[in-house]
């Protein structure tokens, strides 16, 4: 493996991450859309709107997701105080608990990195220039 192409190291690393990190969500009843949210919200409420925005999702998308996460008690819909016509999503107590838990895998499912900003200064770049669309949005 040490003489292959770093696109084919990249690829290989990709899709055992992806099947290891998937499991492991879903153990905590997550999918990696549902950890998205979760940590969208990890600054306090939002539409659910504002969340497919920032998500780059569809609306459609956004309200199965929400849906999959309010089944599994991990956030909640409430009306907002300020407009009743508008709907407000928070993480509950549980959906804060799980995000942390997923947190913690994650740190124990990747292996230490020695220069972590430079890893992801790299991936970000790859990410922008496969794209097309310049550097990605942190």
């Amino acid at each position: 493996m040490r003489d292959w192409p770093t696109g084919r190291l990249l690829s290989t690393a990709s899709r055992i991450v992806e099947h290891a990190w998937l499991e492991a969500l879903s153990a905590l009843g997550l999918s990696h859309a549902g950890l998205i949210v979760l940590h969208l919200l990890e600054d306090g409420p939002s539409t659910q709107v504002d969340l497919a925005v920032r998500a780059r999702v569809e609306a459609q998308t956004m309200s199965r997701t929400l849906h999959r996460l309010e089944r599994e008690g991990f956030v909640r819909r409430r009306a907002d105080a300020g407009d009743r016509r508008r709907r407000l999503v928070e993480r509950t107590p549980e959906g804060a608990e799980v995000f942390e838990r997923a947190r913690r895998i994650e740190a124990e499912l990747f292996p230490p990195v020695p220069d972590i900003a430079a890893l992801r200064e790299a991936l970000l770049n790859i990410i922008g220039r496969s794209t097309g669309a310049g550097r990605p949005n942190e």
